[in-house]
């Protein structure tokens, strides 16, 4: 079946929906509003079905509902198809304007026909048509609720199901009374309703949901409950009221439902849920502990009561509880606060997983640990610069752990530069065999340096005399 959507009017204008009024731009010589802006208008749907009736003529639709015509053909899905009264009963909703009016009338008509095809049909089409005329409609709808055909009520829980999370004044009271109907497919309906105004219009489930709390019948307290977490986003104080009173709740599934809310509304109001999950950590259930332990892990850990009931946690009789907190530490402490709380921990805790982390939290590698792991603590030194490095070598010291360069590993290093006097001899006493090693690095005049040696080093110093 294919699907279309409609809207309805007549809704509550609210700014957290965004409808609140928009900047209005003034005349800067008179100061008067050039244009005000229009409220946006978020429009509810109804989900409406189509069938082979949206191909009937507007005429075709009129005349089969009051009955002036038996039958009409109509082309669908490249078939003909014989259509009846009760197919134009389902087209109703497609008049707009004058024609409502009209349309309205016939739906009545059809509400209260002795044909319970009739009346299941006016039902399916009741949503579509209340969206712009609701006079009586909801009367009607809670009539049949109670029809003595079995597929009608069906059509009636339905179409309340449909119209709730759209019209929750005009049904609150019919709503209210199916949420507590001890038939099966009528409380599903009027609960899936519910779900539904949790998107539309939470204020009214908060109300729904105060009221079921009050009930003696321990699983209306629990589906209650477990609507909250669908409108703690939405919702405000009254929804943290009833979180509240849920959790002391006499039977333990209500309970259970309560805690299950607490790590949503740690994301939102940590201060709240840090006080609730303080009253659930010591809750007699292990559901409720566990949710509350949850709750811990996502609070702000810099808040002090959040830190304080991490803290008692630690020494719980509970052993999750006792896990989860001391998990949390590394968070909330520094390293020497968080090695003295672990010495402490550690002279009465008993679980083995428990011991081996706050084993390793007062571990301190720098003093406990092997050689290898103190050395990895130690800052590494700084470089040794390379001018430094080398009058180091000239002076015959090593640097470092490195040992000294002797003078061929210098001149076959391609990083050693060639420094004048290293030069290699041959003794002609011992053989052209035997070198003599001069030292690596010897001072050089300055005659050397500016090259005047080497130029007047074959010259006779006699040679002056005769010239002279």
């Amino acid at each position: 079946m294919k699907h279309r959507f409609i809207g309805s009017g007549g809704m509550r204008l609210t700014e957290e929906n965004g409808l609140s009024r928009e900047y209005v731009a003034r005349d800067p010589r008179t100061g008067l509003p050039i244009a005000v802006a229009k409220r946006q208008k978020t429009a509810k749907k109804v989900k409406v079905e189509t069938g082979p009736w949206s191909s009937l003529t507007d005429e075709e639709v009129l005349g089969l509902a009051r009955g002036e015509l038996s039958t009409a053909s109509v082309r669908w899905m490249d078939k003909t198809v014989h259509l009846g009264r009760t197919d134009a009963i389902k087209a109703l909703g497609r008049f707009h304007g004058m024609r409502v009016h009209q349309a309205h009338s016939l739906l009545l008509s059809g509400l209260e026909s002795d044909d319970p095809e009739i009346r299941s049909a006016s039902l399916e089409v009741l949503p579509e048509v209340a969206v712009l005329k609701s006079d009586e409609l909801f009367d009607w709808l809670s009539v049949l609720l109670d029809d003595e055909d079995l597929n009608v009520r069906k059509a009636a829980s339905q179409c309340l199901a449909i119209t709730s999370p759209v019209f929750p004044s005009g049904v609150a009271s019919i709503l209210a009374n199916e949420l507590r109907s001890s038939i099966r497919h009528r409380s599903d309906a009027a609960w899936k309703g519910l779900s539904g105004l949790c998107e539309t219009w939470p204020e009214v489930v908060v109300d729904h949901v105060d009221s079921l709390l009050l009930e003696e019948d321990m699983q209306l307290r629990k589906k209650a409950t477990g609507l909250l977490r669908k409108i703690i986003k939405k919702g405000d104080s009254a929804v943290w009221d009833l979180i509240s009173w849920s959790l002391n709740d006499t039977e333990v599934e209500v309970r259970r439902a309560a805690a299950k809310n607490l790590p949503t509304l740690a994301r939102r109001e940590s201060r709240i849920a840090t006080l609730f999950a303080e009253r659930a950590l010591v809750d007699s259930d292990s559901e409720v502990r566990l949710s509350a332990i949850k709750a811990v892990q996502v609070l702000d850990t810099d808040h002090g009561r959040a830190r304080e009931l991490v803290v008692r946690g630690t020494t719980s009789k509970d052993l999750k509880v006792r896990s989860a907190c001391v998990e949390l530490l590394p968070r909330l402490f520094g390293e020497e606060v968080l090695r003295t709380m672990a010495e402490e921990l550690l002279n009465t805790e008993t679980d083995t997983k428990i011991i081996a982390s706050l084993k390793e939290m007062v571990f301190d590698a720098s003093l406990d640990g092997t050689e290898a792991q103190k050395n990895a603590q130690l800052a590494p030194a700084a470089p040794v610069p390379a001018l430094d490095r080398e009058v180091a070598e000239s002076q015959g010291k090593r640097v470092g752990l490195e040992p000294l360069r002797s003078t061929d590993d210098a001149s076959q290093s391609q990083a050693a530069p060639k420094l004048p006097g290293a030069v290699i001899r041959q003794n002609a006493e011992t053989g052209p065999e035997s070198p003599v090693k001069e030292p690596v690095y010897r001072a050089v005049s300055q005659d050397e340096m500016m090259g005047y040696e080497d130029d007047f080093e074959d010259e006779d110093p006699d040679d002056d005399a005769d010239y002279f």
